[in-house]
């Protein structure tokens, strides 16, 4: 149940009452009334701009309309009470009923409450990690990685119909270095001595296997014939072997793709002509000459005539180019054909998730896709920042088995999977963040895994503890009447019902917003609440959560602390963190 939600619906029904009245003109809107938490709980639980949107649409004292309103609201059973602030908000207070009432939710669904079906059913693709296939993953792409995973079952619980899909970028100049490497260490596994290696290969000790075994296939087969013989068959080999190796990397995340697509393969199979056909049918294709770019020249400008695409004609700085002078697709091309095909598969809405150094390449995909869906799919280009990896506040030396980058391997083997997919969503995907080994490993409530983890545990062990010293308290916690709840009246407790109860409403709101780092923020608000009560039973014993001279009581904390578990564990299963049942 949306508590908020529920009292929005009644607002709007009242004003249609209102309406059939006469005291309010029959054409008014309520499609945009909010009820929304009051920011200070002094103020009172619920905050709704009801008057205030009436009042615009027929020129009156948004006040005066707060007045109809609340008389209304008086009646209310769950209210109780309203009053007018500012310009014409109605602060309400809830009936603590509604918040105890809750608790018998949250139990009857379990990790399952705050699943909405705000999402109806639209299929979402997205598409995250992405790495090149010329190596191990590095802990750049590992807070894409993370960003991408939570968004997706994020997008789950509010109720789409998610794909999770990783484009191989095996095409291109990138690759054919790929193979060019991996023909070093094929010479190497068949005796030569290869030295230094040369500038613009890839350095990386993960090579060496690959070598290994692709001289264990074909001998010497491949020694001294010219780079043509062994290309093509030497970048299948190794691409296969880079992404065995990124999707170990990705299961130690624990992160599953449905769908791997392959730009050779869409290259091979002609659809990137398809889809230039398209924009072309369309009118958007034509050949010219671009204007010299101010500053820096990006790669693909060229002062030649060369096949253009009108992206500025969909809100891109300027056209953009598909095909160079000398016919050459342009790297953008590919794109354009992967995404057709996405668009051709029925999604509604396109999240590709990148990293920060892709910002310029945004609009030109959203232009594209808008063409070539005729503007009925939207594409949303999602940024992840960097991410600086300190210990005790100095930039950490990692040992960079990988050649020239620090693997996600390498930093997950020393925290763990749950640490660091965590920390990797406490901040925004578009801000920078900053990775402390020390901070993220201390037992303390600075970390916020250990504190939210710790909260989690502390729940569960309050449930196993009274079911061994009250068990007639536990057996009535574990299906609990009105009339046991109805003891969970302290302000702290009625604080965590507030929170309890909040969680529906941000699921929906971190999944509209794409906003999966406001789970981790909601989490650590209802582990300081959780925590915070704790330590008054070390004061107070009548706040303890086993109070053995009180059977109720203690069977309503329970109850309490079940249901915080619960939320918790709801929370952190997005997050794709494990929640313990005890810390060790």
């Amino acid at each position: 149940m949306n508590i908020y939600k529920k009292i929005e619906k009644e607002i709007r029904h009242l004003i249609e009452n209102l309406k059939q009245e006469g005291k309010l003109p029959a054409d008014v809107s309520t499609e945009k009334v909010e009820a929304t938490p009051s920011k200070d709980p002094a103020h009172g639980d619920i905050a709704t701009n009801a008057a205030m949107v009436i009042a615009a649409q027929i020129s009156a004292k948004p006040r005066d309309i707060a007045e109809l309103i609340m008389e209304k609201l008086s009646h209310e059973m769950v209210i109780s009470k309203s009053e007018i602030a500012g310009p014409g908000f109605i602060n309400i207070t809830l009936n603590p009923s509604m918040w105890q009432k809750a608790i018998l939710d949250i139990l009857e669904h379990g990790r399952g409450y705050g699943t909405s079906s705000m999402g109806n059913g639209c299929k979402v693709n997205v598409e995250y990690v992405s790495a090149n296939p010329t190596g191990p993953m590095h802990v750049g792409h590992g807070r894409g990685a993370v960003y991408g995973d939570a968004l997706a079952t994020l997008l789950q619980k509010a109720g789409y119909d998610v794909t999770r899909e990783y484009y191989i970028n095996d095409a291109g100049a990138q690759i054919d270095k790929l193979a060019d490497s991996a023909y070093l260490r094929y010479r190497e596994a068949c005796g030569e001595v290869i030295g230094d290696i040369p500038e613009g290969l890839y350095p990386g000790d993960y090579l060496v296997p690959v070598g290994k075994a692709l001289a264990e296939k074909y001998g010497k087969k491949f020694i001294g014939v010219d780079a043509s013989e062994y290309r093509p068959i030497i970048r299948l080999f190794t691409v296969g072997a880079m992404m065995e190796m990124i999707r170990d990397d990705l299961a130690v995340l624990g992160i599953r793709h449905n769908i791997f697509s392959s730009e050779r393969e869409i290259t091979e199979a002609g659809k990137v002509e398809e889809a230039i056909a398209s924009l072309e049918s369309k009118g958007l294709i034509y050949r010219g000459v671009l204007e010299p770019p101010k500053g820096k020249a990006p790669e693909d400008w060229e002062p030649k005539e060369q096949t253009l695409f009108k992206a500025s004609q969909f809100g891109d700085d300027s056209d953009r180019p598909v095909k160079k002078s000398d016919g050459a697709w342009t790297y953008f091309a590919p794109d354009i054909a992967y995404h057709f095909d996405k668009c051709k598969r029925g999604y509604h809405k396109l999240i590709d998730v990148f990293g920060a150094d892709h910002g310029g390449y945004v609009k030109r995909l959203k232009a594209v896709v808008h063409a070539l869906s005729d503007n009925k799919v939207e594409l949303d280009v999602k940024l992840c920042q960097m991410v600086k990896f300190l210990r005790n506040g100095e930039p950490a030396k990692m040992s960079k088995r990988a050649g020239t980058f620090v693997t996600v391997r390498e930093v997950v083997d020393e925290v763990g999977r749950d640490v660091f997919r965590f920390i990797m969503l406490t901040r925004k995907n578009d801000v920078p963040l900053d990775f402390d080994f020390a901070k993220v490993m201390e037992q303390s409530k600075d970390n916020p895994v250990f504190y939210v983890q710790y909260a989690h545990a502390r729940a569960r062990s309050v449930i196993r503890n009274a079911t061994a010293e009250l068990p007639e308290a536990a057996k009535s916690a574990a299906s609990p009447s009105f009339d046991v709840l109805h003891r969970l009246s302290h302000k702290e407790e009625l604080a965590m019902m507030r929170l309890l109860c909040g969680w529906p409403r941000l699921v929906e709101s971190a999944a509209a917003g794409r906003e999966p780092h406001r789970i981790a923020f909601f989490l650590q608000e209802l582990a300081a609440a959780f925590h915070s009560f704790w330590n008054l039973g070390n004061d107070d014993l009548g706040l303890r959560f086993i109070v053995k001279h009180d059977i109720q009581l203690t069977a309503a904390r329970i109850a309490l602390a079940n249901a915080i578990s619960q939320v918790i564990a709801s929370g952190l299963n997005v997050l794709g963190v494990e929640p313990v049942e005890e810390m060790r």
